[in-house]
């Protein structure tokens, strides 16, 4: 079972919807499974589709970080679209969910990220760092995702760009990390 934060409330263990692993039933863990049903039930993705919980760890001027990135969303096999959850403000967490996408698979840039609370989401275009819909509802589903990736192009970033993308990735979740007495794990 994963461990969960100590700065989080433990009300005992929920069965992940999309794995079945057992996982500390959080606050926040609520959330990410209400996101991952709604992916499921409402957007029409396969279970298969969508990769919980992956990592990306950095570490720049002696600062390790590892960032959770809560969804992969595949499509017909081709990463299409990364989901970033976090409490709050889903402003401040815009800039380092494309910042995740950039970087989160080596071959090319996701072409969609999502930054949400869980109550909210704003859907944004990589390439262009535009906002591209709000709401869960702006979310594309797995039609409409199959159409947008007819057009897609895959593009990858060169050195110098992805260590940028990493540091802002790195210097947006460090300072989460450094909020806690008891770290979470990954900080």
């Amino acid at each position: 079972m994963t461990e969960a934060p100590k700065h989080h409330i433990v009300y005992g263990t929920l069965r992940d919807f999309i794995t079945g692993e057992e996982l500390p039933d959080t606050d926040d863990e609520r959330f990410r499974q209400k996101i991952a049903k709604f992916l499921v039930e409402n957007k029409g993705y396969d279970k298969q589709d969508i990769t919980p919980r992956l990592r990306i760890c950095t570490e720049f001027s002696g600062k390790k970080v590892c960032s959770r990135i809560d969804f992969l969303v595949k499509v017909n096999g081709i990463s299409f679209m990364v989901i970033r959850y976090g409490p709050g403000s889903i402003v401040t967490r815009q800039r380092s969910a494309i910042a995740a996408a950039k970087v989160l698979n080596p071959e090319y840039q996701i072409p969609i990220a999502v930054a949400t609370n869980g109550e909210d989401a704003a859907v944004m275009d990589v390439f262009t760092g535009k906002v591209i819909g709000e709401g869960f509802e702006a979310i594309p589903s797995k039609d409409e995702a199959t159409k947008i990736l007819k057009n897609f192009k895959k593009m990858t970033l060169d050195e110098k760009k992805r260590e940028r993308e990493l540091r802002i990735l790195n210097a947006y979740d460090v300072d989460m990390c450094s909020l806690y007495r008891a770290k979470p794990p990954g900080c």
